[in-house]
């Protein structure tokens, strides 16, 4: 009876955390290698650049601390405004693009028609393929006398002669927004299809045995259904949005007139041309911020129940 006691009472004086790490210490294990190159390659150099966006930092020598002097830099900068300004461009033209026509392919690829499997591929293909390939479409697919776009609105009568797609700045990032907008409807797609098949079938057959029609169906189930999925797709979409650069650093050979810039661009420049790393720095984090402001505020002001409306 005693030294059941005591076992009890040693049981009860055991630290669970020690005995929990005990019982999974391969688990951490496992996972260390994975952990050690994180705060190696992506934590140790988030830190270091935001200590040196304080900085004169430069790539030899010393680099001495000048507090908000880069940040102030950054914010007077007109250019900036520039960039940004393109990076918000590029949110109204390629999103709506990859979220209304993602959509739409979904719901079509969806059904259980013949060759569903070969469409899905072939509409992924698009986002397989990298930005040099797409960038010499594009300069086919624009080009003022001899592109596929000119070719068709003058074929169709919408103008009399080819648009110069490149004759200014508004025109030539709005086209290839366009093409980026293109290039993602296969990612949107792909997983407004994984949204889809997880609405179950069965309101559908209810809805249809009590009388509605497929818009009312597509109207009071399936939007209802996918409005999470909605949520996750604009957020990611808008991330990719301010992040902004393969297309405009490949359509100029890296570089790009500061009407052009977007603030990615704007940040290598800054470091591997003019050597201004604490520049870079601090406008790589005012970046992050605003990012992170649109992401909250799309996630407060979009709605995220699942729940199917009446």
């Amino acid at each position: 009876m005693e030294n059941s006691l005591t076992l009890k009472s040693n049981a009860a004086t055991r630290k669970p955390g020690r005995s929990w790490l005990r019982r999974h210490y391969g688990i951490y294990l496992f996972a260390l290698p994975a952990i050690v190159l994180f705060l190696t390659f992506s934590v140790y150099p988030i830190l270091y650049s935001f200590v040196k966006s304080f900085t004169d930092w430069q790539l030899l020598g010393a680099s001495p601390f000048v507090g908000l002097r880069n940040y102030r830099t950054v914010l007077t900068d007109p250019t900036v405004g520039i960039a940004f300004k393109n990076a918000l461009l590029n949110f109204v033209v390629s999103i709506p693009i990859q979220v209304i026509f993602g959509l739409l392919l979904a719901i079509v690829l969806d059904r259980p028609i013949r060759g569903r499997g070969f469409f899905r591929a072939l509409f992924y293909i698009p986002v397989l393929v990298t930005w040099i390939v797409v960038i010499q479409i594009y300069m086919y697919m624009f080009n003022k006398d001899y592109g596929l776009i000119n070719y068709l609105l003058i074929k169709s009568h919408l103008v009399s002669d080819g648009i110069d797609w490149l004759g200014s700045p508004t025109r030539t990032l709005v086209s290839v927004f366009a093409m980026g907008g293109w290039k993602g409807v296969g990612w949107a797609m792909l997983i407004f299809l994984a949204g889809l098949q997880s609405i179950p079938t069965d309101l559908y057959e209810a809805s249809g045995l009590d009388g509605a029609s497929k818009w009312q169906q597509f109207r009071y189930i399936t939007i209802p259904g996918l409005r999470n999925t909605t949520v996750f797709v604009i957020v990611l979409l808008s991330i990719g949005a301010f992040n902004v650069f393969d297309q405009v650093f490949l359509l100029f050979n890296g570089a790009a007139p500061s009407d052009y810039d977007v603030p990615l661009s704007k940040i290598y420049n800054k470091a591997f041309s003019d050597l201004n790393f604490g520049y870079s720095a601090a406008l790589s984090y005012i970046m992050a911020a605003v990012i992170i402001l649109i992401s909250l505020i799309q996630f407060k002001l979009l709605p995220k129940n699942g729940g199917m409306e009446g």
